[in-house]
């Protein structure tokens, strides 16, 4: 069973249509976000993302943007460590 952190917050995107299906996602995602599927990378656990960057950095066709350290999901991690509420902020939204 894969990690899992959130449920929908992570900022992480991807475009299938820039895909090239190099794989190299796969292998530096220290989360097994991504998988190979017909050619293609394609999304099997968004909510494993961490937002450590790994997979957009090295995406040599930009397919994937992820905002690393930030986001709602790093909020909620940080809050856990500080014992403060987690303030991402989004404002009002309530992403948090």
């Amino acid at each position: 069973m894969k990690q899992k952190y959130l449920k929908s917050v992570t900022t992480l995107s991807y475009s299938a249509g820039k895909c090239t299906g190099c794989g190299i996602c796969t292998e530096v995602c220290p989360h097994g976000v991504f998988d190979l599927s017909e050619g293609k990378a394609r999304v099997a656990e968004k909510d494993s993302c961490m937002e450590c960057g790994a997979c957009a950095l090295n995406c040599p066709a930009k397919a994937i943007e992820v905002i690393a350290g930030t986001g709602c999901a790093t909020a909620i991690i940080m809050s856990w460590f500080t014992g403060k509420e987690p303030s991402c902020g989004c404002g009002d939204g309530g992403c948090c």
